[in-house]
C-alpha cells in the first residue's frame, strides 16, 4: 500500500521515527541500523515503508534501504517471528551479518540476539537459506559466463555478492575455494569462500 515516504524528518528514536509528508505526519517503528543512518530531525529524508496489518492492528515500519526491507519482509515469513522480533534481529545485527549466518548455517549467531531462541534461530536459518541464495545481488551483478557453466560455483557466487562482496573478490574466493573442497553443497563452499575472503 505504501511504497515510501519522503518528507520532512520531524523525530528520530532509535526505534522510530516520525516523517512529515504534506502537512501529515507518519510514525514508522525503525531497526536501531536505519537510525543510525537517518540524518538530522529538520532535514528531507525518504523512508521505505511496510505497511503491518493484524486483525484490528495497523502498524507502519520504515527502512533506510530495500535490503533491509526485503530481509524484514522474510523473517516475517517465518512461524514465531513477529515484525517487533524481525525489528530486534535487524538492530542485533548488520543485514550482509543476519545473511551470512543464515547461508553459512550458522544460527548460533543468531541466537545471541536478545528474543531470539535456538529453535527461532535454527528455522530462521533452514526457510530462509535458499531463498536469500536465489536473491538477486544488489546492482544486478551478476556471475560471469564462466562460472554460469557450472551451477555450484554459479550458486555461491550469487551468495557471495548477496552478502555485498565484489565480483572480482567472489569470483576468486569461490574458484580457490573449489579448488581443494571434495564434492562441497553450496553451502560448505559459501562457508569455505566467506573463510578465505576473512583471511586474505
Amino acid at each position: 500500500m505504501f511504497a515510501y515516504f519522503r518528507g520532512e524528518l520531524v523525530e528520530a528514536f532509535p526505534d522510530e521515527v516520525v516523517v512529515d509528508v504534506a502537512g501529515v505526519g507518519y510514525r514508522l517503528l525503525i531497526s536501531s541500523a536505519t537510525y543510525h543512518q537517518l540524518p538530522e530531525p529538520g532535514g528531507s529524508v525518504r523512508v521505505l515503508a511496510h505497511l503491518h496489518v493484524k486483525e484490528d492492528l495497523m502498524q507502519l515500519y520504515g527502512f533506510f534501504d530495500e535490503e533491509e526491507r526485503q530481509l524484514f519482509r522474510l523473517l516475517l515469513s517465518i512461524s514465531g517471528v513477529g515484525p517487533k522480533l524481525a525489528l530486534a534481529i535487524l538492530s542485533g545485527l548488520q543485514v550482509q551479518e543476519i545473511q551470512e549466518a543464515i547461508v553459512s548455517n550458522m544460527p548460533e549467531r543468531l541466537f545471541e540476539i536478545s528474543g531470539v531462541g535456538k529453535k527461532t534461530a535454527a528455522r530462521i536459518v533452514l526457510e530462509l537459506r535458499d531463498r536469500i541464495l536465489k536473491l538477486r545481488p544488489s546492482g544486478g551483478a551478476k556471475p560471469s559466463s564462466t562460472l554460469s557453466k557450472n551451477s555450484l560455483r554459479d550458486d555461491a557466487l550469487n551468495a557471495l555478492l548477496t552478502l555485498g562482496f565484489s565480483r572480482s573478490v567472489a569470483m576468486k574466493a569461490v574458484i580457490e575455494s573449489q579448488a581443494h573442497l571434495e564434492n562441497p553443497q553450496v553451502e560448505d563452499l559459501v562457508r569455505e569462500s566467506l573463510l578465505a575472503i576473512r583471511t586474505s
